[in-house]
């Protein structure tokens, strides 16, 4: 699993940052989370894509965070896409991406499909679920969750020698789920395999203020991106037009007890984001602001040290 920040600011483009557009990749699929202007671009100085994005989830529409799609469907048209696009979003979504489809003389050679998400509705893809939280936004907005299904326990490779099961394919059956038998002996994988282990979860805030849904649903998740659109000098202005300080994005990262806090939808007010880094450590250090087209690999919680 591996997130790339495409665009990182809030509101509108700036010289060193694009607006809101965050891809997750998982084997070979690739989800897109907001889709701000510029978004195919992006795609292009990255290493990924976006041919193999085969579904966009917007958090809401304000034109920093939808934007980009109708010049990343067309892109992807003019690049020959023959599979389905499914996109996903709140109240309004299968409006606006009709509209967006049918922009000038754009005639899609791919078929798009739209559905519109509400509070605790899940989308499950089978290698991973995308479940919607109600954002605290100025608009109907969302909060995605991101994930991968159980896996299976440890394997125990102690006590399958002490059972006689031999090194090598029988040990590799086992720890795929199948009953194996040894000298007659039928052998149950939960003989050999510890209790089952959770996937990896990631929690996208979109914009929102802080907000006690998000928190329990952001409780133990590998990573939480959040939205810290101002600093905390300004948390009046920032829930006034419904959004999060840098300091609230971080005191949610620690009552959630995450494993990583990474920061996005950066104002263009701030030239540097030494600020909203140092005030975000202070409470939560395992914090980090997102640059455009940064990228990095998600590991299990049980793998971090």
């Amino acid at each position: 699993m591996q997130l790339t920040f495409l665009g990182t600011g809030g509101g509108l483009p700036s010289p060193s940052r694009g607006v809101s557009a965050l891809a997750v990749q998982i084997g070979r699929d690739i989800l897109l989370f907001d889709c701000g202007e510029g978004t195919q671009r992006q795609f292009m100085l990255s290493s990924l894509s976006f041919m193999k994005v085969s579904n966009v989830f917007i958090t809401h529409f304000h034109g920093d965070h939808f934007l980009g799609l109708p010049g990343l469907m067309q892109s992807m048209n003019f690049s020959g896409r023959e599979d389905d696009l499914h996109v996903y979003g709140p109240e309004g979504t299968v409006e606006t991406v009709s509209t967006v489809a049918t922009l000038g003389a754009f005639r899609p050679l791919y078929d798009i499909y739209a559905d519109e998400m509400a509070d605790g509705d899940v989308v499950d893809l089978g290698f991973c679920s995308v479940r919607a939280i109600a954002a605290d936004h100025t608009v109907p907005a969302l909060s995605f969750i991101i994930e991968e299904p159980e896996r299976r326990g440890r394997f125990n490779a102690h006590r399958a020698r002490e059972l006689g099961v031999p090194e090598g394919p029988l040990f590799a059956r086992l720890q795929a789920g199948e009953t194996i038998t040894v000298r007659g002996v039928e052998i149950d994988p939960s003989e050999v395999l510890g209790p089952p282990r959770p996937g990896r979860r990631i929690v996208y805030s979109g914009d929102t203020r802080p907000s006690d849904a998000l928190l329990d649903a952001s409780r133990g998740a590998e990573v939480l991106v959040h939205e810290a659109t101002m600093d905390s000098s300004l948390e009046e202005g920032a829930l006034e037009y419904g959004h999060s300080t840098a300091r609230a994005a971080a005191e949610m990262a620690r009552a959630a007890g995450v494993g990583q806090l990474i920061l996005t939808h950066i104002s263009t007010r701030y030239d540097s984001v030494e600020m909203l880094e140092a005030e975000a450590r202070e409470v939560f250090p395992n914090t980090i602001v997102a640059h455009d087209l940064m990228s990095l690999p998600v590991t299990h919680r049980d793998n971090q040290r």
